[in-house]
């Protein structure tokens, strides 16, 4: 397989890239390096499997230039920090939405058929179920973030449908692991690392969510790849257990070996504007397909804030 990775020097892009370049598929890496590190991929740019292309999704002409000749292309690239779109409200629909349609533009005017989507689960909104199926709706998004992905999921969706495309797209839960450079389980650290007898922690800390290791998250898109044929192919990618912020909290004081550090919260039922405080994918389908995630959500957080520490020593 040829694959054409967007984002593939981001966090869980550069993990692809290596679960590609090991099962012997050919890589081209296309990424603006905005939230990206080319040190991500860089034991692989020696290598006549992976080539580099430092550029913007947001220029059609020099994607459809690089993104001939490929056969599948995984669609990762994004703006991460989901609270940048409080003050910046049209990054997200940059990032998001119209770097998707020139995505599936270019793969048009390239006969490319074939497309894999990181989606969220930010797409559900706020909602009262707490287990929530893939057919669950209407899909509500509170935050720029998710409107943006719910926005390119209906786009890969009008394409495959008018130009017969073939899809799989994945909600995912929060994905935490090596090279993780934001998120709750950074912003403690970090936080930690300059007050240790005190963690301010956004919200009530009762926020619950399922976190799942990014090698876990990998694993499971490229499963489904393989094993699921349909023309339209969407699934939550997720363990089966959930995390609360305060035991997060908890758990990066054990691992720094910290002692008497106080809990500060800022109160309310979220973190922040378009944070959505509880809830949990239902994974079923992805199950009943045959993969399962092999670490909790709480071995998941243990793990990535191993790794996060390890990789600031």
């Amino acid at each position: 397989m040829k694959a054409f990775v967007t984002g593939g020097a981001g966090f869980i892009g550069s993990h692809l890239v290596d679960s590609l370049i090991k099962q012997g598929h050919t890589v081209t890496v296309y990424d603006n390096l905005s939230s990206g590190n080319k040190e991500f991929i860089s034991q692989h740019l020696e290598k006549d499997a992976c080539h580099f292309i430092k550029a913007d999704l947001l220029a059609l002409k020099k994607v459809e230039k690089e993104i001939a000749g490929h056969d599948t292309v995984f669609h990762f690239a994004a703006n991460p920090h989901v609270r940048l779109g409080e003050t910046h409200t049209d990054l997200d629909m940059n990032q998001g939405v119209v770097a998707t349609y020139n995505v599936l533009e270019a793969m048009r005017r390239q006969e490319i058929k074939k497309i894999v989507f990181s989606s969220s689960s930010v797409v559900y909104g706020e909602t009262s179920e707490m287990s929530l199926p893939e057919t669950y709706g209407p899909t509500l998004p509170i935050s720029m973030y998710g409107a943006a992905k719910l926005g390119a999921e209906g786009l890969i969706s009008a394409f495959c449908g008018t130009f017969d495309f073939q899809a799989w797209m994945y909600r995912f839960a929060n994905i935490v692991g090596a090279r993780g450079t934001h998120g709750v389980i950074v912003d403690f650290i970090e936080k930690l690392k300059k007050n240790p007898k005190e963690l301010e922690i956004l919200g009530d800390g009762k926020q619950c969510k399922p976190y799942l290791y990014v090698n876990d998250c990998v694993e499971g898109i490229l499963y489904g790849f393989s094993f699921a044929h349909d023309h339209m192919n969407l699934f939550n990618l997720s363990c089966d257990t959930t995390t609360t912020v305060t035991r997060i909290a908890e758990m990066v004081v054990q691992e720094m070996k910290l002692k008497n550090v106080t809990f500060r919260y800022t109160g309310g039922l979220r973190g922040w504007k378009g944070d959505v405080p509880r809830f949990q994918l239902d994974a079923h389908k992805m199950n009943k397909l045959g993969w399962k995630a092999n670490l909790t959500s709480d071995e998941a957080v243990r793990k990535a804030i191993r790794d996060v520490l390890d990789a600031k020593l």
